[in-house]
């Protein structure tokens, strides 16, 4: 039964199209065609109502309400303005009753419509109730019905205008209804879209549920980014701090949750390498974790990119339009119509606009892979770390692994940028290929031969990259390792005067880093040349062609303004994908190499947690009587060989290895610094056949002279030495005092706790037992002190002691304890014995294992094991092995005091005197932590890292070009313009070629020969070509390479002269940062952004230049634009460049944690719970990395929305108003000035980023200046020299001295004058912190006469410009003069001569015994002065030759970094052997024998007393027998000389404080 005509069954329209110059008509009749208002409007209804019946199910099962309400001023009006929107739907559906046949799918669009809109009430409902932001879907819904609906009004109206095809009488109210529901609809997505950030419902979610900004910010602010609007606008009003970036980061990119998502397949790729034999690929497995997110934003990327050429299509629309027009002018027909230009013109923004917003986002999605990938790649580093094993250890450095995470880690962010291009390029190569073919045809193959002829130059020039992109960080990790370790010891290279042969050292690595980096960006310049100018040389090509053969049948083509300037945007836009395979090549080769290194690091062996079995203690062995502690064991060793290497290699293996001179580069230091290990070479077994049981509760000594074994004995319990046979088993927690101790950064409360939950009792009772009360009780701050990075404002005695608490705190069953007391005043010693360690001490029910070189404690341990040569030589108690009267016997024979009296008085009559000395000692130490003069209020020593304010100083951008040389910047500059120029120019030529051609047909003139205009052509190409060529070479490798090296120089020379108190100050991961981060961006990264800063404006400037000659009235336009452009920028740049130097603050953090990490690797993995709170705290800081690089990067993308937007404009508002004053133009004209409008948008946007990026770049130049400009030390050398063989007595005279540390600080030595005659040796006793060493130091001017000018000028807090230059030669002498008295050295005053002259005069063998990494001959004499035999025989006096001897390679043996190879005693004797190298009349022992065994000891002391008989010795040390042959005594107090007598006199009082000493040590 027929009905009548369906409204769901259109009849097609068999209407024709009228004859019209108006193609809308032609498109109006084409969608009537196909359904008309049903396709147009219904079909998005259709689609909207299913998606929102499911995101409501998908509501209600997935998600819980919120519980925060509704926003009232959003929810309300936008559920009435739908409302509101429905009513003129239902007028629609009323107005056309009867007549629903005829609307053209107008009915049924308006049912569809009217049920996709009630179905958007109850979503929009639910949405409200369950999520905190508004509906995605409602807002793109929203969006697509003012578009759709827009153009049905526009539909309407022209059928009006025209006589249409809806019944008479229905335009109107048609219309009407139509037009009410765009304005409901259009209200109502206003108040959608509109961005809110601090309604209630916003706030109280971010309370409670810690939402992010972006978390709650809508579709439309997401989108456009203008939810980072709040950040920006405190960024430019005042400089961003870190609190300010608070829960801004998305879980997504955070470290943890990265770490285990790339480990997870990490760990799949080494399953498989195992069963396939291939090496594990980092690379695809970081690809594979995240293939989903990577597949979804390639799509919408290449979406973006190819939309983005739209514009250039209808360009040759546009231009068509104008063709047309000026034709029909020219014959007098009628014109187009205006309203398809402006159409047109229109559309060309919406598409701009369109392409920006999906491929910023997109961008934005690929970079944060970059940081998700490098968060991860972060913590695996650090993991990774923590389990090395002991060969892996020697392998890798502190300065390398850093550098995996400074360096290599952070190619992942620069290359998420670039590699996308390896997907997209293809396709916007043949998208854009394929537009040209279109407007050339055949032609065009011409341009492509040339682009295949250059692509292989490329290819070849990326594997060069390759190789000098390795060799570049080969020698930028031995520059670093050689820095960090000489910030690590920089006393000892000040002590003796060592800075040049250091500098010389880091500059000859420099030099070869740099020949690689120029390398590199010689290669960087022809990759700039070949795809900057391969367009132009595309276009030669193909314009020849189409000029000869690209007519019909390969006749001569006629250019046209549609087909020259259509193509030049189209050449324009390929520009892009072929200018980025330079970058694109360039950070995948670098992110290639960078992988490789850190999977390098994550493939190297890890420690075998098997070794030692670690189990439980039984509570049956709890401890209780004797008999129960010999029942069991909690140490069992059994059989067993233990060594530092895995493989023994043969002697002549290990010879060639030693020799070789590629592995001098690489000098490897064990990441066990700080765990003690006395490696003798790690080459042979340390220890054989070890049997060993040490039974529970139980004190055990481990004695042996240095070398034999001792802490090697300690390692191998712990686990970290390799085990070749034999069994260990550890029943317990352990705990480990290290013989250095190993003091992180933190208060003294913090260092003790370690991450333990406090608790108060047992915090007391081990400060006590540590003798650590008092000097809480006289700091300002208490326990909340700061301590400086290694403990640098701590005497070595309270290191120890702080070290010492913090085990004790550890509350473990065992205690390893590597020779703790080697570092403490003989009064301490008792103190700690009585109180923490001895039979009656706190850990009395602990089982304790400690390795001493003193023996005055053996007759109270329970066991004594001796080891000599790696073997357990005698083992028992001391009773036992005295009547046994073996070596042990022998030792305690000789040298125990004890023993020569039999036995010493310590009974209860002298406890409590014992005490009161202690507590003295204790109190005296605060003068020395004083000495580094934390803040006596807040506790605090080290400093925030400062940071400077606002936009980077036009002072710093002078300081990096006058590096550069100012001549060589004019003359780039020059380049750049001429360059442009002769670019502008080519299009001008063919704007000529076709204004002539035109003219010279029409007036019916000859044509000229094609190759007039092609010589033309191809010379200007031939100009601009030359110039790149010169301009791309002179600013990457003559002036980048000249700046670098100018400001590396300048910061070397001045860092190595800076005072000591700068470095107590300032972590080295500050200083490290400076030469590795900053001097990295310095290298390669700011002459590439300086080069696309000068292009860019150029470019920009010649583009306003043409497309205002060519459409005049677009002048009145540049004053604004250039005027928002500016706002804009300023706006950004002050955000940036809080952002970019909150980012590089963040760096440093990370890597003095890392640092601290592993000079204490074996102390982390041995103590329970320690190695999950570092990964914690390494977490928490990479985070705070990824916070700021996130924003730095979301920034970015704020700025790109905002320019391209603006971009887009300047395109509609040069296309509108060229299509306004189409009768007054020309054709060839508009044509240029379009294609430079449709270039600009790219070119604005990138400068804007290139101005910011150099600005930020030029942050790294400003902190370099920093420290360039830092007050220096005292110059190296004077107008005053001394006589080459001065002193030539040694003659030693203080006079009044007084000296601190830093202005404001107190006194370290106050008033001080005695005189040393020529040869005499006198000992310097005094109670810790009493000023010993600082009188040392006052020798070698490490610290000035107190108030005297150098004292004042070298002061880290003087702020003033250094009046120093790089190095002062002359100094008036007089300006020396100061109130804090004087030394005076065989008469000369040293204050009036050159540290230089001084310090190399002078020989010391220092407390901390330290060795470079090097050979062991470099170690005895860097300046390579010396003969073989004159080391040889210095060894053998520092009964050290034969030792030396059985090394590979003897002298050229490699020594670790930090001597981490050679045990501290053995550091000592080669220390010794330095002092006997240097021949000068003075010499300073400063606790010289502290970490050797009493039989070293001795030989040492008879060493100094016949090789030193001639010189004048100041020895200082804690063992009172040192001193005691010495010819006088001087007895320090609290910077003040108490006592200055020989021995004997001072003994004959016992009044004396030297008595009480003497007294107390066991020596009377």
């Amino acid at each position: 039964m027929n009905n009548g005509p369906s409204i769901w069954n259109l009849p097609p329209s068999t209407e024709q199209p009228p004859p019209s110059s108006d193609p809308t008509l032609v498109w109006i009749h084409v969608l009537f065609n196909h359904g008309g208002f049903l396709s147009l409007i219904g079909t998005p209804a259709i689609l909207a109502f299913l998606a929102f019946v499911f995101r409501i199910r998908w509501l209600h099962r997935h998600r819980q309400p919120h519980g925060f309400g509704r926003t009232a001023l959003i929810y309300w009006p936008s559920q009435i303005l739908i409302t509101l929107s429905l009513l003129p739907l239902l007028s629609l559906l009323l107005l056309f009753n009867g007549h629903s046949s005829e609307s053209h799918g107008l009915v049924p669009a308006a049912i569809l419509m009217l049920a996709a809109w009630s179905t958007g009430l109850v979503l929009n409902k639910n949405e409200h109730k369950y999520e905190i932001r508004s509906s995605d879907l409602l807002f793109l819904f929203y969006l697509i019905t003012l578009l759709t609906s827009s153009i049905g009004l526009y539909i309407l109206k022209t059928l009006l205008e025209v006589g249409g095809q809806l019944p008479e009488g229905l335009f109107v109210p048609a219309y009407r209804s139509l037009g009410w529901f765009v304005v409901m609809i259009g209200l109502a997505f206003v108040v959608e879209a509109w961005p809110r950030t601090q309604t209630r419902v916003q706030i109280e979610s971010r309370q409670r549920d810690h939402m992010t900004a972006k978390e709650q910010a809508n579709f439309f602010s997401r989108i456009t980014y203008h939810w980072m609007q709040g950040i920006v606008t405190l960024g430019a009003t005042r400089p961003l701090k870190g609190e300010d970036l608070d829960n801004t980061t998305s879980d997504d990119l955070r470290s943890h949750v990265n770490y285990e998502r790339v480990q997870a397949f990490w760990e799949r790729e080494l399953a498989k390498s195992k069963n396939s034999g291939k090496t594990p690929s980092l690379m695809l497995a970081n690809f594979r974790a995240f293939r989903g997110r990577i597949a979804f934003l390639m799509t919408w990327r290449v979406a973006g990119l190819l939309l983005g050429y739209l514009p250039s299509v209808m360009l040759g629309q546009l231009l068509q339009f104008f063709s047309d027009y000026a034709n029909a002018k020219r014959d007098g027909t009628e014109p187009p119509s205006v309203k398809v230009g402006l159409l047109i013109a229109i559309a060309m923004m919406a598409s701009n606009v369109s392409a920006t917003l999906i491929f910023t986002n997109s961008m934005e999605g690929v970079i944060d892979l970059g940081i998700a990938t490098r968060a991860a790649a972060v913590t695996m580093i650090y993991r990774k770390a923590l389990q090395l094993s002991p060969a892996a250890r020697q392998k890798s450095t502190l300065g390398e692994i850093t550098n995996h995470m400074a360096v290599d880690a952070d190619k992942w962010i620069q290359a998420a940028n670039f590699m996308p291009f390896l997907i997209t390029t293809p396709f916007e190569l043949a998208l854009g290929l394929y537009l040209l073919s279109r407007q050339l045809g055949w032609a065009l193959a011409s341009g492509f031969t040339v682009f295949m002829i250059i692509a292989p130059l490329q290819t070849r020039l990326a594997a060069f990259m390759t190789g000098f992109q390795e060799t570049k960080l080969e020698f930028m990790d031995a520059r670093l390792r050689l820095m960090s370790e000489i910030l690590s010891n920089i006393k000892i290279v000040k002590l003796y005067g060592w800075e040049d042969a250091f500098r010389a050292k880091i500059n000859d690595v420099r030099t070869k880093e740099l020949h690689a980096e120029k390398m590199l960006a010689t290669i960087r310049a022809l990759l700039t040349i070949v795809f900057s100018s391969v367009t132009l040389l595309m276009g030669l090509a193909s314009f020849s062609a189409f000029a000869y053969i690209g007519g019909p049948g390969f006749t001569p083509g006629k250019l046209t303004p549609q087909v020259v300037f259509v193509s030049i945007s189209l050449f324009s836009m390929l520009s892009r994908p072929l200018g980025m395979i330079t970058h694109m090549v360039r950070q995948t080769i670098a992110v290639q190499v960078a992988n490789r290194r850190i999977q390098g690091f994550l493939l190297l062996e890890e420690i075998d947690t098997t070794m030692v079995e670690r189990l439980p203690r039984p509570t049956v062995a709890r401890v209780g009587s004797k008999k129960r502690k010999e029942e069991f064991s909690v140490i069992e060793i059994q059989g067993a060989t233990f060594a530092w290497a895995k493989e023994e290699k043969p002697d002549a293996a290990l010879e060639n290895e030693s020799n070789d001179p590629k592995k001098n580069i690489g000098e490897r230091q064990p990441l066990l610094s700080g765990s003690s290990s006395s490696v003798a070479t790690p080459l042979r077994p340390i220890l054989s056949d070890i049997n060993l049981s040490i039974p529970d509760g139980s004190l055990t000594t481990i004695v042996g002279r240095i070398g034999q074994g001792k802490s090697s004995l300690l390692s191998a319990i712990m686990g970290e030495m390799y085990k070749k046979q034999g069994t260990v088993r550890v029943f317990g927690d352990l705990a480990i005092v290290p013989q250095q101790a190993w003091i992180i950064n933190a208060t003294v409360k913090d260092n003790i706790l370690f991450g333990k939950p406090f608790d108060q009792e047992l915090y007391s009772r081990v400060i006590f037992c540590a003798g650590l009360a008092p000097d809480l009780e006289m700091l300002a701050a208490g326990d909340q002190t700061e301590i400086g990075e290694r403990g640098i404002n701590l005497s070595g005695g309270q290191k120890q002691r702080v070290s010492l608490a913090r085990a004790a705190y550890q509350d473990a069953d065992i205690y390893l304890l590597d020779d703790p007391l080697s570092a403490v005043d003989a009064h301490v010693d008792q103190h700690l014995w009585q109180h923490l360690i001895g039979p009656e001490g706190m850990l009395k029910n602990k089982t304790r294992v400690l390795v001493t070189h003193g023996i005055h404690h053996l007759e109270h341990v329970d066991k004594i094991v001796v080891l000599k040569d790696g073997l357990i030589s005698e083992s028992g108690d001391y009773l036992h092995l005295m009547k046994a009267k073996g070596a042990f016997y022998q030792l305690i024979r000789d040298f125990s005091a004890v023993e020569k009296k039999k036995k010493h008085d310590n009974g209860s009559s002298e406890d409590s005197t014992a005490d009161d000395e202690d507590r003295k000692t204790v109190v005296a130490e605060v003068e020395e932590v004083k000495k580094d003069g934390e803040d006596e209020n807040t506790g605090e020593l080290i400093e925030s890292e400062s940071m400077a304010e606002g936009k980077v100083t036009m002072k710093t951008t002078l300081a990096y070009v006058k590096a550069m040389s100012y001549h060589k910047f004019l003359f780039c500059c020059l380049f750049f313009a001429v360059g442009q120029c002769a670019h502008v120019g080519t299009n001008l030529w063919l704007r000529f070629w076709i204004s002539e051609s035109d003219a010279r047909d029409h007036d019916g003139g000859a044509p000229r020969p094609i190759s007039y205009y092609l010589s033309g052509y191809a010379a200007l190409v031939l100009v601009f070509l030359m110039c790149d060529i010169g301009v791309n070479y002179v600013t990457e490798v003559v002036c980048g390479i000249q700046a670098a090296t100018t400001l590396h120089n300048r910061l070397l020379t001045r860092v190595l002269h800076l005072p000591m108190s700068f470095f107590d100050t300032t972590p080295m991961g500050r200083i490290v940062n400076r030469f590795s981060g900053d001097m990295e961006a310095v290298d390669s990264s700011l002459p590439e952004e300086c080069n696309d800063l000068m292009a860019f404006v150029t470019m920009i400037i010649v583009s306003l230049l043409v497309i205002s000659y060519s459409t005049p009235a677009f002048l009145f336009m540049v004053p604004p634009l250039a005027f928002a452009y500016y706002l804009i920028q300023d706006y950004f740049i002050k955000t940036s460049g809080s952002l970019k130097r909150l980012y590089s603050v963040s760096k440093s953090p990370l890597y003095q944690h890392f640092s601290e990490t592993l000079s204490g690797v074996a102390t982390i993995r041995v103590t329970r719970g320690l190695r999950e709170r570092f990964i914690e705290q390494n977490e928490v800081k990479a985070d705070t990395i990824v916070n700021r690089v996130s924003n730095y990067v979301l920034l970015n993308r704020w700025l790109q929305i905002r320019l391209e937007f603006m971009g887009a404009s300047v395109v509609f508002a040069t296309s509108a108003l060229a299509v306004l004053t189409a009768d007054k133009l020309d054709p060839s004209m508009v044509g240029l000035a379009l294609s430079y409008a449709l270039s600009i948008i790219n070119f604005l946007n990138y400068l804007v980023r290139t101005v910011s990026e150099v600005s930020n770049l030029l942050v790294s130049v400003e902190r370099i200046e920093e420290y360039s400009h830092k007050p220096t030390e005292a110059p190296a050398i004077t107008g005053v020299r001394p006589p080459a063989n001065w002193p030539q007595h040694g003659k030693v005279v203080f006079k009044d001295y007084s000296a601190r540390y830093r202005l404001g600080l107190d006194l370290v030595i106050k008033d001080v004058s005695f005189t040393v005659q020529p040869t005499e040796s006198i000992g310097i006793v005094g109670r810790t912190g009493a000023g010993k060493s600082s009188l040392t130091l006052a020798l070698f001017r490490i610290i000035e006469a107190a108030d005297s000018y150098w004292a004042i000028r070298s002061d880290p807090s003087n702020t003033s410009e250094s009046f120093l230059g790089d190095i002062q030669e002359n100094v008036n002498p007089l300006l020396a003069n100061h109130d804090g008295g004087s030394i005076e050295i065989d008469g000369i005053d040293i204050s009036t001569i050159g540290l230089q002259d001084l310090r190399r005069h002078l020989a010391i063998i220092p407390q901390d015994p330290t060795l470079f990494a090097g050979s062991v001959r470099a170690n005895l004499d860097p300046f390579d002065e010396l003969q073989d035999a004159d080391l040889w025989q210095a060894l053998e006096r520092a009964h050290l030759r034969d030792y030396i001897a059985t090394l590979p390679g003897g002298l050229a043996f490699e020594v670790a970094q930090n001597g981490d190879n050679f045990s501290v005693g053995q550091r000592s004797l080669i220390c010794l052997a330095r002092a006997l190298l240097r021949k000068t009349k003075v010499l300073i022992l400063d606790e010289a024998t502290a970490a050797v065994d009493v039989e070293t000891d001795d030989l040492i002391q008879k060493t100094i007393r016949s090789e030193f008989k001639d010189r004048t010795v100041l020895t200082i040390a804690h063992r009172i027998k040192t001193v005691m042959d010495s010819d006088k005594i001087l007895v320090l107090e609290k910077g003040r000389v108490q006592e200055f007598e020989s021995p004997n006199k001072l003994l004959e009082r016992k009044s004396s404080l030297f008595y009480n000493l003497a007294h107390q040590a066991g020596e009377i």
